[in-house]
């Protein structure tokens, strides 16, 4: 009797059992066998089990409502981590409240929800700001973990076209896990992995997933080392004739001889490519050679950047030669290469060829005063040029006037002449042409001691339409009366465009020049940059003039950034400088060991 009790009560309790003995159609062993297995679960398991299957058919059933009901407001305590759902409100974009992916392309409209939740708490994480279109996730220290998490989202950003993960080391090793899910994102247009020590599987994998992301436009792989050492076919095996992309940037890659015969071979599938950037490789002759017999494949190159690429003579001889193949070229960077002094004699005969050539750069290459001359003679060809930079090449300060004569100044916009060992003649002719350059937007004269007590020639021409947007004046030996004359062209408003003013490293400018200057801030109301900071050896005090510069500021509306670097402060004057900036979010550059040493001298 006890037994059948117990039987009994066992039945009720799992009312599987006791309904299926009800049953007189049951077979007997199956009835024994499905009364074992019953009883082999707790009451508690098939009552988890009803709940869990209630709750899928509840969750089956949102979609299908969600469609014509939303809720009216949130409920923490009813919605607990799930996003809530609403409608844009009046004045916010799409992407505020959904993600960057059509309703079609996924599988319910509260999924697509969910997901773009999931993409704004992963990157709002990281620190940055969600948008469908545009993920920018560089400098965030990302994992291998992270790369992973990155890839299942993907899958709600199908409208993303910018994606930027540089400067983030642990990327390297673990990017075939990002590209296995590129195909989500088809209307990737720019891809950025700067510095992100890529792997030879990296390359692979990138490679490999090109045909993902057909519209690839811009891809940037600078800083990564691992490119180099005879790695980059790994990827440019993959290439295909159809290819879209515009720019490739390959800065700092440590390129090989085998790299640049592997980026050679692969140019003739590049017909599309406008930029290419190899500053900082080290290219030798053979691998200049083989370069230049592929520019041919690239009609449409606008852009070609070799700073500091090691060239010599020799290179200089083969690129003008390569030249006359890419006519459409309108940016050339030659700068920081030091061993291609006078080899620009051997170049500037090509350069003829390139009539729609907007800008030159062959800063700090060493240039002889043959090398300025060769550049005069072709210099007329030049029509359409905007921007030459000069710089930091010692001979250009004899030739100038020859070369100002040459050049097309209505039309100039950038003129870098800083350290060029300008002479005083050089200043007068410079300054002779200022009317000229109706264009001109920037003007670095810094490190010319010849601008000292001549400044006034270059600004007197200046009236009120001037479109000046920097001036650099850096270590000019300027005087008192030079910054009265910046004074005089503030007063007239000559100089309302000016964006950024250095003045820096002029410690013979006495306090009445600086009083007199920021008395007249009032004309200076685009500048967003000033910097009158000293050289690190000297260290005057700033209370003969600060009380001006404090009374400018309000005057100074778009100001950033202010640097007063090696002046000495009073704890006083800091604090006040401090809380006036602090209220307008001006950064200040500030030495602050002057300041303690003020203190400790007071």
């Amino acid at each position: 009797m006890i037994h059948v009790l117990s039987d009994t009560l066992r039945e009720l309790r799992n009312p599987v059992v006791f309904f299926k003995k009800k049953e007189k159609a049951m077979d007997t062993t199956g009835s024994a066998k499905g009364k074992d297995s019953v009883q082999k679960r707790s009451p508690l398991d098939l009552i988890m089990n009803q709940l869990r299957r209630k709750t899928s058919f509840t969750e089956k059933k949102k979609p299908a409502v969600g469609r014509f009901f939303r809720p009216s407001e949130s409920s923490e305590k009813k919605n607990a981590g799930i996003p809530e759902m609403k409608e844009p409100e009046a004045g916010e974009g799409k992407d505020s409240t959904e993600p960057g992916t059509d309703t079609n392309d996924m599988d319910d409209e509260t999924g697509s929800v969910v997901g773009w939740g999931r993409v704004k708490q992963f990157v709002q994480k990281l620190g940055k700001t969600p948008n469908s279109q545009n993920l920018s996730l560089s400098h965030c220290d990302l994992t291998a973990t992270d790369v992973v998490e990155l890839a299942t989202l993907l899958l709600f950003l199908t409208q993303l076209e910018m994606m930027d993960l540089s400067w983030n080391d642990l990327v390297g090793g673990s990017l075939k896990a990002l590209t296995a899910h590129l195909q989500h994102i088809g209307k990737l247009r720019v891809l950025k992995l700067c510095s992100c020590r890529l792997t030879a599987q990296d390359l692979t994998a990138l490679g490999e997933s090109l045909d993902c992301i057909p519209l690839i436009e811009v891809l940037d792989l600078s800083w990564n080392v691992g490119i180099g050492v005879g790695n980059f076919r790994h990827f440019t095996e993959h290439l295909r004739p159809e290819s879209t992309l515009k720019e490739l940037r390959l800065v700092d890659c440590q390129l090989s001889e085998a790299d640049v015969t592997a980026l050679s071979e692969a140019l003739p599938m590049l017909t599309s490519l406008e930029e290419l950037d190899l500053s900082n490789n080290k290219l030798l002759v053979k691998g200049m050679e083989n370069l230049t017999s592929s520019l041919g494949s690239t009609p449409k190159l606008k852009t070609l950047k070799l700073s500091m690429c090691g060239l010599n003579n020799d290179g200089l001889s083969i690129l003008g030669q390569a030249l006359r193949f890419i006519p459409a070229l309108e940016h050339l960077d030659l700068s920081c290469n030091k061993e291609s002094g006078g080899g620009l004699t051997k170049l500037a005969i090509n350069l003829t060829v390139l009539t729609n050539l907007k800008s030159l750069d062959m800063h700090l290459c060493c240039l002889t005063e043959e090398d300025i001359l060769a550049l005069v003679q072709v210099a007329p060809s030049f029509k359409e040029l905007r921007e030459l930079d000069l710089s930091s090449n010692k001979s250009v300060g004899d030739t100038l006037q020859n070369l100002l004569h040459t050049l097309p100044l209505s039309q100039i916009t950038k003129l870098p002449l800083n350290n060029c060992a300008l002479s005083t003649s050089a200043c007068q002719a410079l300054a002779s042409t200022v009317p000229l350059l109706k264009q001109l937007e920037s003007l670095n004269l810094s490190w010319n001691k010849c601008v000292g007590e001549n400044l006034r020639q270059f600004l007197e021409p200046l009236q009120s339409d001037c479109k000046l947007q920097e001036l650099r004046l850096s270590s000019c030996n300027l005087t008192t009366e030079d910054v009265l004359h910046l004074e005089s062209a503030c007063q007239r408003g000559a100089l309302s465009q000016l964006k950024q003013l250095d003045l820096s490293y002029n410690s013979s400018v006495g306090d009445g020049g600086w009083t007199s200057l920021f008395g007249k801030a009032a004309g200076l109301k685009g500048l967003k940059e000033l910097d009158v900071s000293l050289r690190p050896a000297a260290s005057l005090s700033v209370s003969p003039w600060i009380p001006a510069l404090l009374e400018a500021l309000p005057h100074l509306s778009s100001l950033t950034r202010l640097s007063l670097q090696n002046w000495s402060l009073t704890l006083a004057e800091r604090e006040k400088l401090e809380k006036t900036l602090c209220k307008k979010n001006i950064i200040l550059e500030c030495d602050r060991l002057a300041t303690i040493t003020s203190k400790a001298a007071g």
